[in-house]
């Protein structure tokens, strides 16, 4: 993780459970420190984590690593749309 910038968490992902955990596994493969919130609330009752349910599992990372996060999580929307081709 970089440590010379702020260190603030920031989202940088929202969506089911089986998506959070493929991203943030992707996230800490880069060494990129990733914190879910609302793991459980989303599973349970998803529309109390998030208007609608949807996008109720967040990923939060340091502000320092948002850049390259950004791009691994832009690469996994990519690559799931592709799929579905």
């Amino acid at each position: 993780m970089n440590t010379d910038k702020e260190n603030t968490l920031v989202e940088i992902f929202a969506g089911k459970t089986i998506d959070a955990e493929i991203v943030k596994t992707l996230l800490e493969n880069a060494e990129i420190e990733a914190y879910l919130k609302d793991e459980l609330i989303g599973n349970l009752v998803p529309w109390n984590a998030s208007a609608g349910g949807v996008g109720a599992v967040k990923i939060y990372i340091s502000s320092a690593d948002y850049e390259i996060g950004k791009e691994i999580v832009d690469e996994y929307y990519k690559n799931i749309h592709s799929d579905k081709s």
